[in-house]
């Protein structure tokens, strides 16, 4: 339960903030230290107050546990508990261990004294939600640490050490021991001295340039936050503590903090923070299932993918032996790995000591045998259900009693691969994005027999290798290539009727995408996504072919891997250029399909691809492989490049109104040169859209 200890040592009342785990300032722990400075305030005995944290931390901010409930905004407010400690008759210290972020940095700041331990963690990193501090952080900052400093925090959301903040006002003294004991030999010497009480908010803050900088970074800030409004926002807030009063200054803060609660770019930035953390639950496997220790790592193929997947744990200090059945390629893959390292070192971002550290654990491997006592293997071989079915069938053989197997396919059937084992139940999907050591998404399909100990341990290496771990069901390309799918086909038939491939990109880019969909196919490569139409040309017979994009791919134009596709590239150069060639190929085909081609919007564009996925996205739902909504748009911002401050493509959809979504897709059922039933509403679309309701 959410609590604040109170405890009376000699004259010095002690207010222990108790909220697992990161002290979080619900409503229960509001009241409390309210009702422990009030206490404190009616007991003659008691000359002084410390405020303090539990388990090793002061706190973390609001409690992220209560957005959205009545409680968040319940009185006592932060602002009044500030308030309440600011205008206390005796002298509050706050303690400061741990964390001290966000809203816990506010409380401080509200104290009269701070004692730190050097290594403390300071932060206000409420931008990150596309929020500014609410609760006097924008005012109280400046007034101890200066303008362009604090500007720079509350800006960037960047956590800092404690120690970091030595010369300034923002902390009395730093504890090296018992840091309690030092913040209560404070409070006894103030009560001593029997001064003033210092309170933040009477401090003076000024700059001596301060119109010329505030310019200035008006300029930078502009460039910077492009389609972010918090930035700007929290500049203007610190402006209004250098030319306004403290308490017109903390008007303005608690008007801008209203305005941005409102913004889109807001609701899409907290969509996402809590869509992570939900993103880890599975339903059905709670904290008491049990787990396997992975101290073993095998990874099989040594190319991009599966070096890039080999650094993920050694990182981590995993052990690691990658596997190859040619010695060039191995050769190849360790080198790789050493020139990340390399780079890490030369950047400074890493010691050349930490850097053979982790090198020392990588080992390689030309035969099976290497894997007899390995806990999880991770086959990133090439995408073919045949070659796949040899690894496992060797894997199955060769792999110790419940040694975890894993498929880093992107499209296959992994109850198909499972099935080549005797130990389905031990086979799961681990797919990683290129590249692997970068990307943060992982998707973790779970098979038909996937077990739940698997699962479990899987989520938790996740998190171990700094993965966000979106659990997926069974389909062809699981959540994210089954959805890409749709998304890129709709870019290439827009093609086909009019657009232009910098026309498509360029809408697509506009709306927040890294890179537009032909760039990506581009990058990706070409000859992927024709092996997979290929496939599926066969399965489906009357699936509409895309001939633009085949035609190229028959040309040998499979993108930056060849130096074309839809655009060309230069040798070293990974610009996309504009070629006469792709322009003559796209009206030979329309001239072979009959096609006039007509003029498209950059809105056509966009709601065309965007919607795509969104209806794809809903079947998703629907059969069951996504667990939520929100599960989808994490997929989608991790690793596919949908902009952040949209949300994810279903998170979009709500904005927008599905309504309205399913409206236009009603006006592109009507084009002749759509695939036939391509547009017809998901159920569930058409369900929540009737009733009124959103995906998330």
């Amino acid at each position: 339960m959410s609590t604040a200890h109170y405890e009376v040592k000699g004259e010095i009342a002690l207010i222990r903030l108790d909220n697992p785990p990161v002290n979080g300032l619900g409503y229960d722990l509001r009241r409390g230290i309210v009702d422990g400075i009030r206490k404190a305030e009616g007991d003659n005995a008691i000359k002084a107050v410390v405020i303090t944290g539990t388990n090793g931390t002061f706190s973390g901010g609001a409690d992220i546990r209560e957005f959205g409930t009545p409680k968040m905004m319940a009185e006592p407010s932060l602002p009044t508990v500030i308030n309440v400690i600011e205008t206390s008759s005796k002298p509050v210290v706050a303690a400061v261990d741990g964390n001290c972020m966000g809203g816990g940095l506010e409380l401080a700041l509200g104290c009269h004294y701070r004692v730190a331990t050097p290594n403390a963690s300071v932060a206000l990193p409420e931008v990150k939600l596309g929020l500014l501090p609410g609760a006097g952080g924008t005012q109280r900052l400046p007034r101890v640490v200066g303008v362009e400093h604090a500007l720079n925090l509350i800006v960037s959301g960047t956590t800092v050490p404690a120690k970091m903040f030595q010369g300034s006002a923002l902390f009395d003294q730093y504890s090296e021991g018992d840091l309690e004991a030092d913040a209560a030999a404070l409070a006894d010497q103030v009560v001593k001295e029997d001064k003033p009480l210092k309170r933040v908010r009477d401090m003076r803050v000024s700059h001596p340039k301060a119109e010329a900088f505030f310019m200035f970074a008006r300029n930078g800030i502009s460039q910077m936050a492009k389609n972010y409004p918090a930035p700007l926002k929290c500049l203007e807030a610190v402006r209004a503590a250098v030319e306004k009063p403290f308490d017109e200054g903390l008007q303005t803060e608690r008007q801008l903090f209203a305005e941005l609660m409102q913004t889109p770019e807001s609701a899409a930035l907290r969509h996402a923070f809590f869509a992570e953390r939900e993103a880890s639950k599975v339903p059905d496997i709670g904290k008491d299932t049990p787990s396997r220790e992975i101290k073993h790592v095998g990874v099989i193929g040594a190319g991009t993918m599966g070096s890039g997947i080999a650094i993920n744990f050694l990182n981590a200090g995993i052990p690691v032996t990658i596997l190859d059945m040619k010695q060039e390629s191995l050769d190849k893959g360790v080198a790789h790995i050493r020139s990340v390292y390399e780079g890490r070192v030369k950047k400074g971002r890493m010691k050349q000591e930490d850097a053979e550290q982790k090198l020392a654990l990588l080992h390689t491997a030309t035969d099976y045998d290497a894997y007899t006592d390995v806990d999880l293997v991770i086959e990133a071989v090439f995408e073919d259900m045949s070659v796949k079915q040899k690894v496992f069938e060797t894997l199955d053989a060769t792999c110790k009693p419940g040694a975890i197997l894993a498929s880093n396919t992107s499209t296959l059937d992994l109850n198909k691969i499972a099935g080549f084992t005797k130990r389905p139940e031990d086979v799961v999907g681990m797919h990683f994005f290129s590249p692997a050591n970068v990307m943060k998404l992982l998707e973790v399909v779970r098979g038909d027999k996937t077990s739940k100990e698997v699962m479990a341990t899987v989520m938790k290496i996740g998190k171990t290798i700094k993965k966000t771990a979106v659990v997926s069901g069974v389909c062809d390309g699981f959540i994210g290539n089954r959805m890409v799918g749709p998304y890129q086909r709709e870019a290439l038939i827009m093609l086909e009727e009019g657009a232009t491939p910098q026309q498509i990109d360029k809408a697509i880019e506009k709306f927040g995408f890294v890179m537009g969909p032909l760039r990506m196919a581009d990058l990706a490569g070409g000859d992927i996504g024709w092996a997979i139409r290929k496939r599926q040309y066969e399965e489906k017979p009357d699936m509409k072919r895309l001939v633009i994009a085949d035609r190229l791919c028959e040309m040998g134009r499979y993108g930056q891997k060849t130096g074309a596709g839809f655009y060309r590239y230069e040798p070293g150069n990974r610009s996309p250029l504009h070629d006469p060639e792709v322009d003559r190929v796209i009206e030979e085909c329309r001239k072979e399909m009959g096609i006039t081609p007509r003029k498209i919007s950059s809105k056509e564009i966009v709601e065309r691809c965007i919607y795509a996925l969104v209806n794809e996205g809903a079947r998703i739902l629907e059969e069951g492989i996504a667990q939520r909504a929100s599960d989808i748009d994490i997929v989608y911002l991790t690793g596919y490049g949908f902009p952040v401050h949209r949300g994810g493509p279903m998170h979009y959809a709500d904005q927008v109104g599905l309504m309205n979504v399913e409206r236009a897709m009603e006006q592109f059922r009507a084009n002749p040169n759509v695939q036939p039933g391509f547009w017809e509403p998901a159920p569930l679309l058409t369900k929540l859209a009737a009733d009124g309701k959103t995906f998330n």
